[in-house]
């Protein structure tokens, strides 16, 4: 019998309450990896409490791992017999590492994570931490698993975890792919194939997932787990203990148990069309869409919204709110039901409505200012316009000469004239080609070139919990920077250690470069990171490590005092004040730096005024001819991009990869009308607007 745990029906009752709650708002009729990102994201967003290794797991173990049938004992992963390495229970406070304690096991070993786990976020997640024995653990090491039968223990190619609990092994495996994603692949830890699998996942794990049920032991401390009332409690639950089914339906293979009903169902009727469809609040680019609820003989799922016969958009609710429509445009609306069996309705009787024409223009771009001059460039920066139906972008002009368009409210000008001045003003244009006025002109003087900043500098420090550490340096000279003379270092106990090459990589002027660890998790760093470093020197700073910029290896830039040993940065984050022009290596945290509190990233990507990698890229990017009645439009790009087009229903029309010498795209089969064409490189994405006539 598993684990021989019999709990009361109340409290799989609660089980079974806990769990409907947690995913409320989730469409389970989606499958595969649709359904598998939705479920990421709410296991990640609902990970609010994040345990330290030293004492959280250490306590929350205590509690998550109790043996039901005698409260002072834990039970031990791999263990099956009554004494031993081997055994299956511990007393609850024997935990150590002396011969007869139990540690904590890393189901997913930390060596073998992309990159190592250590001890926090991903090392310290309690979903695969388990109570294991002291001897038996270090037996296991860090072999990967392999399928067996009978007890736990080696076989040829891995480690067998037992009859068991090869289940839980499984779903444990599954959470951490599905929660961390390529930091915990699933090929990295399991002897199997992902050849019949849309991503990592192996059948190993899809096996062993439907050979050995969920337990009430399991059930235990994912409850535990997802109940913030619990001072050890993480807040999220794995998905895969509440519902052992939703890995076949996101994977395949074998069926697993289906505890909650509602996949296994034998139900082939559809749910009733939807009537009474309404469209109000009518505006040039989005209308209100509402309707009554259809029925069904189990439940009714959600509803797709259609326009033109193209699914829009999902709602679980009976109203939707279209955007991004196209001004003067007629639109047929139809709804579909659908339940969790995958049954559709027919489609509603069609509406049709026409969005407004909008022929008022933007208001004028106001508040004006010039910054970072130098002899040859400066930054324009002014307050957005407002619209109707939303601003297309901006063209700015320069002595009345056009610079070029952005939809941002700042632009860098370069290869200026030194000591010289110049008049500025700005036209803002919608989506219907309404144009504003120009603005009131503004003047712009470059400097003499005498004083200019002649060398980049440190600007943003993150030390943050978990992975989230990251440095920012910015170039505020009159010239694109090669960093192919620089490297970071980081000095711990006094000794600088390995350093970091940045040869290949250009800072562009007025521009910064942000530079995080790889298993960084906060959002903000990922979009912004110009390199994502393993889990390894500089990037493993912990508060009390100085962090160094050299040219030609010598330090000219340093966080924190030079050989100094104390905790000066932990927990924080620190920006370079807005004044600070040079780099330095005498560290005065009153004179050039701004504190603020953990995980503060708001301001990564960006220092006193300064663009980003992504404003750079809407800057160097140019599409032509647009408006066009030719067949081919072409591209100016300094990096390899992907160009996809779409229609104003959303839906793909086109799509190509473009480089500097691959530049152009045939558009003879697209029909004359709008496209909205979504430009991307390796981590940014803008969208432009494309007229065929």
């Amino acid at each position: 019998m598993k684990k021989i745990l019999l709990l009361s029906f109340t409290l799989f009752a609660l089980f079974t309450t806990a769990q409907q709650s947690y995913y409320n708002g989730l469409d389970f009729s989606k499958s595969g990896v649709a359904l598998k990102e939705d479920l990421a994201t709410r296991i990640t967003s609902t990970h609010t409490n994040f345990l330290v290794y030293t004492p959280g797991v250490w306590e929350a173990s205590k509690v998550t791992d109790v043996n039901p049938e005698n409260s002072s004992e834990v039970l031990l992963i791999y263990g099956y017999a009554a004494s031993g390495d081997m055994s299956r229970t511990r007393g609850l406070n024997d935990n150590g590492g002396a011969q007869g304690d139990w540690n904590r096991e890393h189901v997913y070993p930390r060596s073998l994570g992309n990159p190592n786990l250590g001890t926090v976020g991903p090392g310290a997640d309690a979903h695969h931490l388990r109570p294991a024995d002291v001897n038996y653990n270090s037996l296991r090491s860090n072999t990967i698993f392999a399928d067996g039968s009978g007890n736990s223990g080696n076989v040829a190619g891995g480690w067998y975890p037992g009859d068991e609990w090869k289940g839980d092994i499984a779903r444990m495996m599954m959470y951490m792919y599905v929660r961390y994603d390529q930091v915990c692949l699933p090929s990295r830890v399991g002897n199997g194939s992902n050849a019949n699998t849309p991503d990592d996942m192996v059948d190993l794990f899809l096996k062993w997932n439907a050979e050995d049920p969920v337990s009430d032991f399991e059930r235990q401390r994912n409850t535990y787990h997802g109940n913030t009332a619990n001072t050890y409690a993480q807040g999220n639950r794995n998905p895969f203990i509440d519902n052992a089914y939703l890995a076949t339906r996101i994977w395949g293979g074998d069926p697993a148990e289906d505890s909650w009903g509602i996949f296994t169902t034998q139900d082939t009727e559809a749910p009733t069309t939807p009537t009474n469809v309404v469209v109000s609040n009518i505006a040039t680019t989005s209308f209100d869409i509402s309707w009554t609820a259809s029925t069904d003989n189990e439940s009714v799922s959600g509803y797709n919204v259609l326009l033109n016969g193209n699914n829009v958009g999902e709602t679980a609710t009976t109203s939707f709110s279209t955007t991004n429509l196209t001004p003067n445009t007629n639109y047929s609306v139809t709804i579909i039901a659908k339940d969790v069996a995958n049954n559709n309705s027919a489609p509603s009787t069609a509406v049709n409505t026409t969005t407004l024409a909008d022929t008022t223009a933007p208001t004028t771009p106001t508040n004006i200012s010039i910054s970072n001059q130098t002899g040859s460039s400066f930054q324009i920066n002014w307050t957005a316009s407002t619209d109707d139906s939303g601003i297309l972008n901006y063209e700015l002009f320069l002595d009345g000469n056009s610079l070029g368009t952005t939809s941002l409210t700042n632009y860098n000008v370069t290869n200026l004239t030194a000591s010289t001045t110049y008049v500025v003003t700005i036209q803002a244009e919608d989506i219907a080609n309404n144009k504003s006025s120009l603005s009131q002109p503004v003047n712009a003087i470059t400097t003499d070139g005498s004083n200019n900043i002649n060398e980049i500098f440190f600007s943003e420090y993150v030390e943050g919990s978990g992975f989230n550490k990251a440095v920012e340096i910015v170039n505020l000279t009159s010239n694109n920077v090669d960093l192919t003379p620089y490297t970071i270092k980081r000095q711990s106990n006094g000794i600088w250690e390995a350093p970091l090459s940045l040869a290949g990589k250009t800072i562009n002027i007025n521009d910064v470069f942000v530079i995080i660890n790889a298993s960084a998790l906060d959002v903000k760093l990922n979009e912004e990171a110009d390199i994502k470093v393993p889990n390894e020197t500089p990037m493993t700073f912990n508060g009390d490590d100085r962090v160094g910029l050299f040219k030609n290896d010598v330090l000219i830039d340093i966080i924190g005092d030079l050989n100094g040993t104390d905790d000066f940065g932990r927990d924080i984050t620190l920006r370079r004040n807005s004044d600070v022009t040079k780099p330095t290596i005498n560290y005065s945290e009153q004179a050039e730096w701004t504190f603020y509190a953990s995980n503060t990233t708001s301001d990564i990507g960006n220092f006193n005024g300064t663009l980003s990698t992504e404003n750079n890229l809407l800057e160097s990017f140019k599409m032509f001819p647009n408006p066009t009645s030719g067949n081919t439009i072409s591209f100016t790009t300094f990096r390899d991009l992907e160009i996809s087009i779409f229609n104003v229903l959303g839906k793909l029309v086109q799509s190509k990869e473009i480089s500097n010498t691959n530049n152009t795209i045939d558009i003879a089969s697209l029909a004359k009308g709008i496209y909205l064409v979504k430009v991307k490189d390796d981590k940014n994405t803008i969208t432009k607007k494309l007229i065929k006539k």
